[in-house]
């Protein structure tokens, strides 16, 4: 092995001068380079037996290409590549370009001597097996089964942590989200071995203020939108997160962003915990990427989805309901007596309409004003709203004018009914003005009888209430 050539490339002279003072003596000689276009020169001259990139203060954004580049040049020659494991997006973009090995970064000096020997030694590239790529086929197919026909936010989210923990070797998946108020929230997880990831992280919301937002892959890639692959819970940086990994068994942790690129708006992250570490070849990276990409089109379409629903709520609010009381509309409120009539018919049981208007109300608009007459007409509807039963609807069905559906009631049960609301109306302070008072008209279902005919029987009452002084029920006649 001392008999070879290497090539150190970082862009930060301190790192240069540690590497060749700490592994020059794996090597007959060793180059070093601050960048590509140097490292490209040297190996135009000399023959390198390993290329040993070190990804630390390069940029994607900027590196990926001369990097991938220098890569191609070495037509599967020996590359090692370092790479932090908070940047591990770049393993699959460097890979495209040629077959390298990598080690996770932090290393200490002996696991950096032996990921270095096991490049010197390589007699050929890995490649993936083609059991791992039929069972990657299977994964991601039971991940569209798990997306299919499923419209609920928190339903999809816990099928996608369950088909994932499918993968080989899978003792926990998670699925963080941010959430409305822009935070990040633990969305689902699952384990087969009873692992639970809310004591790991000593929480489940607000996780944009974890302490462990720089140390656990699955926090990392939801706040940088970067894969991010911990080889060895020690490498977190955080002892205590660590020795919980390892005493549940993880050995190794995967963050994957929910199908984001770097730069755009945070969206989430997919997190795999595995029983054991190993090295993943292009294709399951890849892979691991196309399922995040799924499971954020899935929970894109979820939410879609519910946006939809609560769309299809507020719609339905408007066209039903009265904007000012809050109570059913007039259009809505003929469906609903519609709807009752036939109940009533189908069931043979009785049903009854109450009609009532604001005494005086053109009074009260002219002396104290529209906004006055407002207020006016929300506390009436309050108050008779408040008064009856659930069963029971109040409609607008005019400026000043209500009707109330009571189903199974008789005339005599829907006086008493019409009489307490009368009673409570004209005990009612009303802002601005003083009290005022209700008539009403009460009228029960005839047989055969028509919603237009009802409602003309109760107009009638409520005439006779009015002309006998206002402020009284009076009973429609039959």
């Amino acid at each position: 092995m001392a008999q070879q050539i290497g090539l150190f490339l970082n862009p930060v002279g301190q790192r240069r001068v540690d590497f060749q003072g700490m592994y020059a003596d794996m090597f007959a000689r060793l180059f070093i380079a601050d960048g590509s276009e140097q490292a490209t020169d040297l190996m135009g001259q000399e023959r390198v037996d390993l290329l040993i990139i070190d990804l630390e203060r390069f940029d994607r954004s900027f590196d990926l290409e001369a990097l991938g580049e220098l890569i191609g040049r070495r037509a599967g020659a020996p590359v090692l590549v370092l790479c932090p494991f908070s940047s591990a997006g770049w393993l699959p973009a460097l890979m495209k370009f040629g077959p390298i090995g990598y080690a996770i970064t932090p290393l200490d000096e002996g696991d950096l001597r032996a990921a270095i020997t096991t490049q010197l030694e390589a007699t050929e590239p890995a490649v993936t097996h083609p059991d791992d790529l039929r069972a990657l086929l299977a994964l991601r197919t039971r991940l569209q089964q798990a997306l299919v026909d499923v419209d609920d936010l928190t339903t999809v989210a816990e099928q996608i942590c369950v088909a994932l923990c499918d993968a080989a070797g899978a003792v926990h998946a998670s699925l963080f989200r941010m959430d409305v108020p822009g935070d990040l929230q633990l969305e689902a997880q699952y384990s087969p071995t009873g692992l639970n990831l809310t004591r790991v992280l000593h929480r489940s919301d607000r996780l944009l203020q974890s302490p462990l937002r720089h140390a656990f892959p699955g926090l990392v890639a939801a706040c940088s939108n970067e894969m991010a692959l911990l080889d060895a819970p020690a490498k977190a940086g955080e002892p205590e997160l660590a020795l919980s990994l390892v005493d549940k068994g993880v050995e190794m942790v995967v963050g994957l962003p929910l199908g984001s690129a770097p730069g755009s708006a945070l969206a989430g992250s997919l997190c795999l915990m595995f029983g054991r570490a190993r090295q993943f070849s292009l294709d399951e990276l890849d892979s691991f990427v196309a399922l995040a990409q799924l499971a954020g089109f899935g929970l894109r379409m979820a939410a879609v989805a519910r946006e939809n629903e609560a769309l299809l709520g507020r719609v339905t609010h408007l066209a039903t309901v009265d904007a000012l009381t809050g109570v059913s509309n007039r259009r809505h409120g003929e469906h609903l007596l519609e709807l009752e009539i036939k109940r009533a018919r189908r069931y043979k049981v009785p049903a009854a309409l109450i009609g009532f208007d604001i005494d005086r109300f053109k009074a009260i608009n002219d002396q104290f004003g529209y906004p006055v007459g407002d207020a006016a007409l929300r506390t009436v509807a309050g108050v008779v709203q408040a008064t009856l039963r659930t069963s029971d609807a109040l409609i607008r069905s005019g400026g000043e004018e209500f009707l109330i559906i009571v189903p199974h009631t008789s005339a005599i049960d829907a006086l008493k009914i019409a009489e307490k609301i009368r009673v409570a109306v004209a005990q009612t302070d009303i802002a601005g003005c003083d009290r005022l008072t209700i008539s009403l008209g009460v009228a029960q279902l005839a047989d055969q009888e028509s919603a237009d005919a009802l409602m003309l029987r109760v107009d009638a009452a409520l005439s006779r209430a009015k002309r006998a002084g206002r402020n009284c029920v009076e009973l429609a006649m039959s």
